[in-house]
C-alpha cells in the first residue's frame, strides 16, 4: 500500500486576478499554484500573504462575481475535473466558506478545448461565459431582477446552458464593449478561431440571446452571427484585447503586426512590429495604456493615440524592460504590474518612463525538468538519504525553462542564517553568553569552553569583536561547565572542580565551593536561585547563590551514577535528575533532595539519560521535560510545576546519539528547544503540539543563546572547526538557494567522488530575430553551484539524457565517469545519425574530457548502468553498451544486447539484472539482463509487463519487483510483478496494486534508500518531482498501519471539507482518457492525513471512534507503544469519575495523533 507526502508545495503561476475579496475597502490579489490560492495583500513591502487554502482540483479558472448583498466580491474556481463553485471570505472565522456549487460538467463526448480553458464576463454583468471544450461555449446567465421570494439572488450564477458552435478551434476570445448610448441589451462576444481547412485565422462575432425558462426549464442560449470583416488574418494571431470607452474596438495581436478594428464603423488599422515576437499575455492599466509581455520576457507598454473624437488613430509599443516570462499579468494600481510566471519566478514590477523596476520577487522552482539527491549529513552519495536526516535532504533540481532556467537547491526545515564566522575553532565543548550589564536584556560576552582551557570574547555595539585575555576573575586555565549571570551583579561560573561567584565591577571572586580532593564535578545546573551540581558521580549538592557566599544548602547521596541534572524557571522548586545504572529520570525537591517523581525514560531497552531540559513549549500547558537518551532517542513528559509529577510520555529517534538540548526564548514566554545531534532538530510548540523539525544547519555541535545589540535574536553555533553566529527560523518551512543559468537545465547528476554537478543545458537566443536553439554540457561546483566547465554539443544536437556511472578504465579499475546521451534535429535521410553516446570524465583540473563516444541512428532518450554496462533507451530500442579498450588509450562502445519496445521508451530503472522501461503509449515492462558466458551472446528478455495504456512519463523500483509509474494525465501507479505466480501468465503480468490522480505531471522520479526501524509507520522509498514545481515524498505503508490510515483517511475526507465541497474521492481517483474511478485504490494521501492534528481534540477523538479504532482491541499499532508510560489497554487509568473507556479512548486518539505526527515529521 502506498504513501505519498508534499515536501515542496507546487509554485507555478498560472491563474492570478485581483478582487475586493478579504475586505470591502481593500484588494488583494489571488494567485493559483495547482491546487492551491494564495491570497495577498499589499503592503509598503510588497506582497504579504495572508491567507492560503488547498482545493480538491487543478486550478484552471478564476473569475470575480459580486452578487448585490454580497459587501466583497465572489470568487469564481474551475478546476481539470470540470468542477466548478463559488467561494466567498468569512470574516469572522477567517476562512473560505463555499457559496454555490455546480456539479460534474463534463461532456464525455467532447473534445478538451487545445487552447486551454477560458472564462468570461460580459460588460453588462448578464452573462459569464465558460470555454472547456472544442464547439462548445457554456453560457452562465447571471440573475439581474428577482421578481419573486425564492429566485437567485441578483447577481448570483444561474443554471449553465452550453450552446454548440461551429468553431472547434478557438485561440482567444473575448466580449466586446458596448457603447451605453446604443442601448444595446445582447451581450457580443470576439471568437478568434483557425479554419483549419483553409489553413487561414478569422474572428467571428457572435451575440448572445437568452430566453428563461419556466419551473425547472433552464431556458435557452443562442450565439447569433454578427457580420464582421476581419477575416484572413495572420495565421499567429494569438490575443483579443478589447478596448473600451471611448474608442469601442478590439486589439488583434499577431506575431509581426497588431491590428484594431473598430467596429462600429467596419475600420480596420494595421501596423507591422519593429520586430516580430510571440505574445503570451497581456493587461489593461487605463483606456489607453496596456502591458504585452512576450516569450522571452520582455515586457511593452502599449499606448493608444485617440482623436478628440474618441477614435484611435495609432498606437505607439515601446520595449521597457525584461522579466520572467510571464504566464498571467495583473495590474495592481500605482504603477506596480504582478507578473506571474510558470517558467520563471513570479515577479513585481514598477512601470516608469521606458523602463521598469523589479521590487519584489516570488521564488518559483517549476518546471523541474530534472532532480538529484543529496545527503546533507556526509554528501556521501547520490540517492543516499540517512534514516535520521530526510528533513534534511538537499534537493537539486533543474528548474525553469530558456532564460529562466536554474539551479535550485531545495531543504525542508528550520532555517539557519549564518552572519559571520567568528574564528576557526576546533573541539569547541560548551557555549555560554553573559552580559556586563546586569539590567540590559542584551548580552555582550561570549564565553567558550574547550577540554583545557576558555577563551573569552567581547562584542561592541556594532559586531566588532576582541578576544579577552582576563574577564571578571574567570578561570581561563580550566574548561567551562557553566557559566552565567548570577544575582547582586555577580557571574557564576562552574569547571571541573570549582564553583565561584565574582564580582562583575570588581572582577574578584567574592565567594566559591571546592569539590573534594578526590571528586570532580560531573553534572551542573543553575537558575537565579540555585546551582544544583554532582560531585564524585553519585553525590548531589544544592547551592544557594542569593547569599553572599557558595552556601551548601542540602546534600544528597545515591545509590547510582548521576548522568545530567537540570534546573528551570519554570519550575523553580524541582530539579530533574538522569541515572546511569538505573536508566531512570527523577524529579527532585531543590529545599530537601527529596524524590517526588520517577519514570524509566528508556522503557524497556537499554539506555542512559544523559540530558534533560525542562521548559515551556506549549502556550496554556504544564511546562515540557525533554529527556535526551544516549542512542538518540528523546523523551518527553508534562510536568505539573506544582506537583512535580510528570505524564504523557511520548519519544521520537532523532540521531543515533545523544542530543544535547538548549533552550530558546521565543519571546512570548515560552521556548523552542535546539537538539544538537548529527542532524540539528528544533522542538517547537505547535497547534497545541510539539512539533520536531530538521534544522539546516551542517555539524553544529553546540550552541547558545545570543542575544547581543549587533545580533539581535541570534544565536552562537560551534561547529568541529570554527564558530559562527546565525539567526534561526521559528519554525519549519521549505528554503531554495538558487543558481541562475539562463538556459533550460534538462538533464543533472551529482558525481559525489569529485564533487560536482553535471548538467546538459539547451540555450535558446535570438539572432536577426531568428531562434537559434545550442546545447551544452557543464559541471558545477556541489557546494556553491557555480558553473566550472562547459563542452559545447554539436549544432542542432540537443541534450536528451545523462546518468552516473562507473565504468572501468585501460586497467580494469572502475572509475566515476557521467554518460550523456543526446539527439540531433529531424533529417530524412534514414541513414544519417539521429543522435549520441558520450562518455565524459572530470579532471583533476576540473576540466571535462571525453573518454569514448558512439554513433546512434536513434535519439537516445535515457540512460542508467547495470553491471558496470552503459543502458540506452533508443526510439524503439533499448541497447546494453560496454566499454572496451582496443588499446589502452582508445576505449570504445561495444553493443552487447538489445530490446525492441512497444513505441518509444520514455524511463529507465534498474533493480539488480532487471530493467524497467517506462514506455511512451505501452506503459511498463520489464526485462531481464543474462550477461553470455561460454561464448553466448548477452540477452534481454521481457519477463513481465503492463497490459493496460498508460502515457508514461518517469518510472522507479521502490521495492522489490515493485515499480512507482506517472503518466500524462496526472496520475499515479505501484505496479507490482507476481513472482510467485501459478502460471507463466500470472508471472508475466504487472498487476495495479495503488493508483492515485496526483493532478500534476511527474518528470522525474527517484528512488532513495532510508534504512528505518522495522515497525517504522511509513518506509520512504522515493521523491517525485512535478512540472508545477511540487516536491512529493513516496512511501510504502507498513502492513501493520495500512488499515488504521485508510480507515483514517476515509473518515477525515467526511470531516475535512474543501471549498467547493467537492469530494476527496473524485479529486483522488484515478483519471484518464479510457477510464475513471471514484476514489483512490490502496493510496493514503499524506497531505490529507496530516491535517488530523489541525482538528480540534474532540473532533480527533470522533474521527477516531468513526473509523472503529477505539473498538478494535489490542491491533499492532497499539503494541508499538510510544503513548503514555508505555503500558497496554489495562494501563491506562481511571478518569475522576472512574469511565475508564473514555481514558481508553483518549489514549487511542493520542496514540493515533503520535502517529500522525510521526508522518508529518517525515517529510
Amino acid at each position: 500500500m502506498a504513501y505519498l507526502a508534499p515536501i515542496h508545495q507546487p509554485s507555478s503561476t498560472r491563474n492570478a486576478l485581483k478582487l475586493n475579496f478579504l475586505a470591502q475597502d481593500e484588494e488583494c490579489l489571488v494567485v493559483a499554484k495547482s491546487n492551491r490560492l494564495e491570497f495577498y495583500i499589499q503592503t509598503s513591502d510588497g506582497l504579504s500573504l495572508a491567507h492560503s487554502n488547498a482545493v480538491y482540483g487543478f486550478i484552471t479558472i478564476l473569475q470575480k462575481l459580486r452578487p448585490a448583498s454580497a459587501s466583497t466580491d465572489h470568487l469564481f474556481i474551475g478546476t481539470d475535473r470540470f468542477m466548478y463553485f463559488t467561494l466567498s471570505w468569512d470574516a469572522e472565522n477567517r476562512r473560505l466558506r463555499t457559496e454555490t456549487t455546480y456539479t460534474d460538467q463534463a461532456s464525455k463526448t467532447a473534445n478538451e478545448s487545445s487552447s486551454g480553458d477560458r472564462c468570461h464576463i460580459d460588460p453588462t454583468g448578464s452573462f459569464m461565459t465558460l470555454e472547456v471544450y472544442s464547439g462548445i461555449v457554456t453560457v452562465v446567465p447571471i440573475a439581474k431582477k428577482q421578481r419573486k421570494e425564492g429566485d437567485p439572488e441578483v447577481g448570483n450564477l444561474l443554471e449553465p446552458i452550453p450552446t454548440r458552435i461551429p468553431e472547434l478551434s478557438v485561440k482567444d476570445s473575448a466580449f466586446l464593449q458596448i457603447r451605453t448610448r446604443e442601448r444595446v441589451e445582447r451581450a457580443r462576444i470576439a471568437l478568434l478561431y483557425e479554419d483549419t481547412m483553409k489553413k487561414s485565422v478569422n474572428l467571428k462575432i457572435r451575440q448572445i440571446t437568452y430566453s428563461g425558462g419556466l419551473g425547472n426549464d433552464v431556458g435557452s442560449v443562442e450565439l447569433d452571427n454578427v457580420p464582421c470583416s476581419l477575416d484572413d488574418l495572420d495565421i499567429s494571431a494569438s490575443h483579443l484585447i478589447p478596448v473600451s470607452e471611448p474608442a469601442y474596438g478590439l486589439l488583434v495581436l499577431s506575431d509581426e503586426n497588431i491590428k484594431y478594428y473598430e467596429y462600429s464603423t467596419n475600420t480596420i488599422i494595421s501596423r507591422n512590429l519593429q520586430k516580430a515576437t510571440i505574445w503570451v499575455a497581456w493587461e489593461q492599466i487605463d483606456n489607453q495604456r496596456y502591458v504585452l509581455a512576450d516569450e522571452y520576457g520582455r515586457l511593452f507598454l502599449l499606448l493608444l493615440i485617440i482623436t478628440e473624437q474618441g477614435k484611435v488613430s495609432g498606437w505607439v509599443i515601446d520595449e521597457i524592460g525584461e522579466t520572467s516570462r510571464a504566464s498571467v499579468l495583473v495590474y495592481l494600481g500605482n504603477g506596480n504590474v504582478f507578473i506571474g510566471s510558470h517558467q520563471g519566478d513570479s515577479q513585481v514590477v514598477t512601470i516608469k518612463p521606458k523602463a521598469i523596476d523589479i521590487i519584489q520577487t516570488l521564488p518559483n522552482i517549476a518546471p523541474i525538468l530534472d532532480f538529484t539527491i543529496m545527503d546533507m549529513g556526509n554528501l556521501s552519495g547520490e540517492g543516499q538519504v540517512n534514516e535520521f536526516s530526510s528533513g534534511q535532504a538537499r534537493l537539486i533540481t533543474g528548474s525553469g525553462a530558456y532564460k529562466d532556467g536554474s539551479l535550485r537547491s531545495v531543504r525542508s526545515g528550520v532555517g539557519l542564517e549564518d552572519l559571520g564566522t567568528l574564528d576557526q575553532m576546533e573541539n569547541i565543548t560548551s557555549l555560554f553568553s553573559l552580559k556586563t550589564c546586569p539590567t540590559s536584556s542584551l548580552v555582550d560576552i561570549l564565553v567558550v569552553s574547550f577540554v583545557d582551557e576558555t577563551r573569552v570574547f567581547q562584542f561592541s555595539s556594532d559586531g566588532d569583536v576582541e578576544e579577552l585575555e582576563e574577564f571578571c576573575g574567570l578561570d581561563f586555565q580550566n574548561g567551562t561547565l557553566l557559566a552565567s549571570n548570577a544575582p547582586n551583579d555577580r557571574m557564576l561560573q562552574v569547571t571541573r572542580n570549582v564553583a565561584q561567584l565574582t564580582d562583575i565591577d570588581s572582577g574578584m571572586v567574592s565567594a566559591e565551593w571546592r569539590a573534594p580532593q578526590d571528586r570532580s564535578i560531573t553534572a551542573v545546573a543553575s537558575n537565579d536561585q540555585y546551582v544544583v551540581l554532582a560531585d564524585g558521580g553519585s553525590h548531589l549538592v544544592v547551592l544557594d547563590i542569593r547569599s553572599d557566599d557558595l552556601r551548601v544548602k542540602v546534600g544528597r547521596d545515591f545509590e547510582s551514577q548521576i548522568a545530567c541534572v537540570d534546573l528551570s524557571a519554570s519550575a523553580p522548586s524541582f530539579c530533574t535528575v538522569g541515572f546511569w545504572d538505573s536508566s531512570a529520570v527523577s524529579v527532585l525537591s531543590v529545599l530537601d533532595l527529596d524524590t517526588i517523581h520517577t519514570e524509566h525514560a528508556a522503557g524497556d531497552k537499554v539506555s542512559v539519560p544523559r540530558r534533560t531540559l525542562l521548559t515551556n513549549v506549549l502556550p496554556n500547558e504544564d511546562p515540557t521535560l525533554f529527556v535526551a537518551l544516549a542512542d538518540g532517542t528523546v523523551v518527553t513528559y508534562s510536568m505539573n510545576p506544582t506537583t512535580g509529577e510528570l505524564s504523557n510520555k511520548n519519544s521520537i529517534t532523532l540521531g543515533s546519539r545523544q542530543a544535547e538540548l538548549k533552550a530558546l526564548p521565543r519571546g512570548d514566554g515560552l521556548s523552542s528547544v535546539f537538539a544538537t545531534c548529527e542532524h540539528p532538530s528544533l522542538i517547537y510548540g505547535a497547534e497545541g503540539r510539539l512539533v520536531y523539525s530538521a534544522i539546516t544547519a551542517d555539524k553544529a555541535s553546540c550552541i547558545c543563546t545570543f542575544n547581543a545589540e549587533a545580533y539581535p535574536d541570534s544565536i552562537a553555533v560551534a561547529t568541529p572547526d570554527d564558530l559562527k553566529i546565525a539567526q534561526v527560523d521559528e519554525e519549519r518551512s521549505t528554503h531554495v538557494r538558487g543558481l541562475h543559468v539562463g538556459e533550460n537545465v534538462r538533464r543533472i547528476v551529482h558525481l559525489p567522488q569529485t564533487k560536482v554537478f553535471a548538467m546538459g543545458t539547451v540555450h535558446r537566443s535570438l539572432e536577426d530575430n531568428v531562434e537559434v536553439i545550442s546545447s551544452r554540457v557543464k559541471i558545477a561546483d556541489e557546494v556553491m553551484m557555480d558553473v566550472i566547465a562547459t563542452y559545447p554539443l554539436n549544432d542542432d544536437e540537443i541534450i536528451e539524457s545523462i546518468c552516473r556511472c562507473f565504468l572501468p578504465d585501460s586497467e580494469g579499475k572502475p572509475q566515476e565517469r557521467f554518460v550523456v546521451g543526446t539527439a540531433y534535429a529531424e533529417n530524412e535521410d534514414l541513414d544519417a545519425v539521429r543522435g549520441r553516446i558520450i562518455v565524459f570524465e572530470v579532471t583533476q583540473d576540473m576540466t571535462l574530457f571525453v573518454v569514448a563516444e558512439k554513433s546512434v541512428k536513434g535519439a537516445c532518450r535515457c540512460l542508467a548502468t547495470i553491471d558496470g554496462h552503459i543502458v540506452a533507451a533508443l526510439i524503439k530500442t533499448v541497447v546494453i553498451y560496454a566499454i572496451t579498450y582496443s588499446t589502452p588509450s582508445t576505449p570504445y562502445l561495444d553493443k552487447l544486447a538489445s530490446y525492441r519496445t512497444s513505441t518509444a521508451p520514455i524511463d529507465l530503472s534498474i533493480q539488480q539484472n532487471l530493467i524497467a522501461i517506462s514506455d511512451l503509449m505501452k506503459s511498463l515492462s520489464i526485462v531481464s539482463y543474462t550477461a553470455g558466458t561460454a561464448g553466448r551472446p548477452d540477452t534481454l528478455t521481457e519477463v513481465a509487463r503492463h497490459y493496460q495504456t498508460a502515457w508514461s512519463t518517469a518510472v522507479a523500483t521502490v521495492d522489490e519487483d515493485t515499480y512507482l509509474q506517472a503518466d500524462a494525465e496526472g496520475n499515479l501507479l505501484v505496479l507490482k510483478q507476481n513472482v510467485n505466480g501459478v502460471t507463466v501468465e500470472d508471472r508475466r503480468r504487472l498487476q495495479v496494486t495503488s493508483e492515485m490522480r496526483l493532478g500534476e505531471v511527474v518528470n522525474k522520479i527517484r528512488r532513495i534508500e532510508v534504512d528505518v526501524a522495522p515497525g517504522a509507520t511509513v518506509f520512504p522509498r522515493a521523491f517525485l518531482a512535478t512540472t508545477e514545481g511540487g516536491v512529493y515524498m513516496f512511501g510504502v505503508i507498513n502492513p501493520d498501519y495500512q488499515d488504521l490510515l485508510m480507515r483514517l483517511q476515509s473518515q477525515l475526507a467526511a470531516h475535512v471539507q474543501s471549498p467547493g465541497n467537492v469530494p476527496f474521492g473524485v479529486y483522488r481517483g484515478y483519471g484518464s482518457a479510457v477510464r475513471e474511478e471514484s476514489e483512490p485504490f490502496r493510496f493514503v494521501d499524506g497531505e490529507l492525513v496530516e491535517q488530523f492534528l489541525d482538528l480540534e481534540k474532540s473532533v480527533q477523538q470522533e474521527v477516531v471512534n468513526g473509523a472503529g479504532l477505539a473498538a478494535q482491541g489490542r491491533v499492532a499499532w497499539m503494541k508499538e507503544g510510544g503513548g503514555g508510560s508505555g503500558g497496554g489497554e489495562d494501563d491506562v487509568g481511571m478518569d475522576v469519575d472512574g469511565d475508564k473507556e473514555r481514558a481508553l479512548e483518549r489514549r487511542r486518539t493520542d496514540e493515533v495523533r503520535r502517529i500522525v505526527e510521526g508522518l508529518r515529521r517525515l517529510r
